[in-house]
């Protein structure tokens, strides 16, 4: 068994020494354009719920585009679970990592079954035909994001959070051990926002699964992740519990724009009100 191997074999079985996501010195800059990442570091630990936060254009989705390979950094290293997302062997990152994106419109005309066991793809080989572990996977996914009963319905006739529930099934399917998700609530109402967090908080506790979710919601991450990364001027700004990085100071710097910070009686932690200018 190749060094390679040996790393995959480990991460596997949960073995892997260190952070499970570590980001060193990263640099990113488009075609033209000004440097988007600039020396941005990071770390995750396996077994957690992470927010991640920060204003627009900072960096945050192109940051998930790295760690799934599908943008190279102009310097710096990302490993996940040990290795680089290239010295994964094909499909391997697949199997591994998964990502739920904003926009659901390229998979509408499929079945909620259908749609979930497209997540199988990295599993199924060349000819892609599914065997009987590949439909056992997909209805696990269906049963833990409760959209069994979707499951012949076409997609474009759910509600939206019927909808995102089934694309974060999609992506269990792939049975990865790392979950990525760009605002998966952005355009859900308040019962929907909760109900997706929920979710994410027990494929923590029940999977054991590192979930990154990409939010501009403070509130939201605040009351749901371990822990919450802000980044601002392509570099960490904080990072920490909710408690240590939600601060006024902090907020307002990288914001630009004056809040309030109190905490709840019930659990403790912070949330954010905007302030008024005078």
């Amino acid at each position: 068994m190749n060094g390679t191997s040996q790393a995959i074999a480990a991460a596997n079985q949960g073995g892997t020494p260190g952070p499970y996501v570590e980001v060193r010195d990263l640099c990113f800059a488009y075609a033209g354009g000004a440097p988007v990442l600039s020396g941005l570091s990071l770390a995750l630990a396996r077994g957690r719920f992470v927010g991640l936060l920060g204003p627009n254009g900072s960096g945050k989705t192109t940051l998930l585009r790295i760690l799934l390979g599908l943008l190279e950094p102009a310097s710096g290293e990302v490993r996940i679970a040990g290795l680089r997302p290239a010295d994964y062997p094909a499909g391997a990152l697949a199997r591994r990592v998964a990502y739920v994106p904003q926009a659901t419109s390229s998979v509408l005309a499929f079945t909620v079954l259908e749609t979930v066991l497209m997540g199988r793809s990295p599993h199924t080989g060349a000819l892609g035909f599914e065997g009987a572990g590949d439909w056992h996977a997909a209805r696990e996914a269906l049963r833990l994001t409760d959209t069994e009963r979707f499951a012949e319905r076409n997609l474009e006739d759910l509600s939206g959070g019927e909808r995102q529930r089934v694309v974060i099934a999609r992506a269990l399917a792939q049975e990865p051990d790392l979950i990525l998700l760009d605002e998966p609530t952005a355009f859900l109402d308040i019962k929907h926002q909760h109900a997706i967090h929920r979710l994410l908080g027990r494929l923590r506790d029940e999977q054991g699964m590192t979930v990154l979710c990409v939010s501009h919601d403070l509130n939201l991450a605040s009351a749901y992740a371990d822990d919450v990364v802000l980044i601002a001027g392509g570099q960490v700004a904080a990072a920490g519990t909710p408690a240590e990085v939600l601060r006024t100071d902090v907020l307002e710097t990288v914001y630009e724009t004056r809040v309030r910070v109190e905490f709840d009686e019930a659990s403790g932690r912070p949330y954010v009100l905007p302030r008024p200018e005078d």
